[in-house]
């Protein structure tokens, strides 16, 4: 057996690869980012306009406030800031887990086609959590 027979597979497994890892590395470098200057400071990052302009909370606001948390291993700062978002960091790792290893086995690429209804779905849920937050019942979803 010659050795470029046993690079051949390395090199498309690695060519597979290339689409997850560079996900992975464009999200590595912005969590980075924001590991490293803190959101909760001012004059870093621009304000929320829809805050700015009316005082409701959008639905992601605090979601770098979490992200800058969860970077420092703080889960429980993290879902106070945003436990919405928190939710969709922990569910694009998993779909980003699922199609790293799809990608291994050679089954093709990104598993989640999401269907009308669950857009509708997640649609609801966002809307009902940015309601809920901006009610007085709500305050413990406020960042």
């Amino acid at each position: 057996m010659s050795d470029s027979a046993g690079r051949a597979p390395a090199r498309a497994v690695a060519r597979r690869l290339t689409a997850p890892l560079g996900v992975a590395a464009g999200i590595a470098v912005a969590a980075g980012y924001v590991a490293a200057v803190d959101p909760g400071r001012p004059g870093h990052y621009p304000a929320c306009p829809l805050l700015r302009y009316t005082g409701l909370y959008c639905p992601g606001c605090g979601g770098l406030r979490g992200l800058h948390a969860l970077c420092h291993g703080d889960l429980a700062a993290a879902v106070g800031a945003n436990a919405l978002a928190v939710a969709g960091y922990a569910a694009f790792a998993l779909l980003w887990a699922v199609w790293t290893v799809r990608v291994l086995r050679g089954a093709g690429g990104i598993p989640v086609f999401p269907r009308a209804a669950q857009w509708w779905a997640l649609g609801g849920l966002v809307l009902a959590f940015t309601v809920v937050r901006n009610l007085p019942c709500g305050s413990a979803l406020v960042p």
